[in-house]
């Protein structure tokens, strides 16, 4: 089982700060450092130096590290066009050596769009597909061939398709808790699929969806990765776990129900149950990113023992 790093910096960091915990994350031996792909702090507190852009980080980061994967969980179809989009991607795939990985979305978050003037439409679900298709297709393209596309709301015409990620294919995640469209665009285009926090049991029945819709186009349900990402919080004693619950502002025993949390015993035992039930990859959703010895902790304590 891998386990990743996924952080939120549009709640409060700046570049230095995600630098911070991203080589922490490559030192301590976790698999990979991802974030989300947001421009505005969600609820109330202090928003620190403001957001970070994604692609921009990761583009550092890519310079900066030297293992581990980077990439989004996940970017938005609202922010940029699919043509600029894989450009980014490639660039940042050859800027790391080939540790490049896309999450791609629909975007929900309204009051970021209306916040630095980013159009919102109503239905986005097209344009994630069209994306999706429009992305790994420029990046299948042959070297000297060209790419055309014609859709209902992207049209490409003779483009060159450059430049190349250094992976072929780059791996692409698509996710969420729909049970038919989600489903078909993981089994068309990714290669991971990812539930975001999902509640107790769900688990099982969202996988089966996916592996059906791999089935239905003739494709091998084998080839996908299946992963959950879910908060962590762990403290060495209950005292410690206590602290940094309130830190992220969460009651120790909502955690306990619906993330990762509590002393390292307690959620080797939530992960052995997450195998169980079909997960093969964790992201570890970590909001305090300024306390680095809980990366250590679960480093040692929990992942170690697995």
């Amino acid at each position: 089982m891998d386990f990743r790093i996924f952080t939120e910096p549009q709640q409060g960091a700046s570049y230095d700060d995600l630098l911070a915990v991203a080589q922490a994350t490559e030192q301590l031996g976790f698999d990979a450092f991802f974030r989300s792909d947001h421009y505005l702090r969600m609820g109330a507190g202090d928003s620190g130096p403001g957001p970070t852009d994604a692609w921009t980080t990761l583009a550092g980061l890519a310079r900066e590290t030297s293992r581990i994967r980077l990439g989004t969980l996940v970017s938005s179809v609202t922010y940029r066009y699919p043509g600029i989009l894989a450009i980014q991607v490639a660039q940042v795939d050859q800027m790391s050596g080939g540790r490049a990985e896309l999450g791609l979305g629909t975007g929900w978050f309204e009051e970021e769009h209306r916040a630095y003037g980013i159009p919102f439409p109503p239905k986005r679900f097209g344009l994630l597909e069209e994306q999706l298709e429009i992305v790994t297709g420029l990046w299948a393209t042959e070297p000297g061939e060209r790419y055309s596309f014609s859709g209902e709301h992207y049209t490409l015409e003779n483009s060159p398709a450059l430049p190349k990620p250094v992976q072929s294919p780059l791996p692409v995640i698509v996710g969420g808790q729909g049970a038919r469209r989600t489903p078909l665009l993981a089994a068309r285009f990714a290669t991971e699929f990812n539930i975001p926090f999902p509640a107790s049991g769900a688990i099982p029945g969202l996988f089966e969806n996916v592996r059906s819709a791999c089935v239905s186009i003739g494709r091998d349900p084998g080839e996908l990765t299946y992963s959950v990402a879910q908060i962590a919080v762990v403290g060495a004693s209950e005292a410690e776990f206590e602290r940094r619950a309130a830190a992220v502002g969460r009651e120790p025993a909502e955690l306990r129900t619906n993330g990762l949390a509590g002393t390292p015993s307690e959620v080797i035992d939530k992960i052995g149950a997450l195998r169980e039930q079909g997960v093969e990859r964790v992201y570890l959703q970590i909001m305090d990113l300024a306390d680095l010895d809980h990366l250590d902790l679960i480093a040692r304590e929990v992942v170690s023992k697995l």
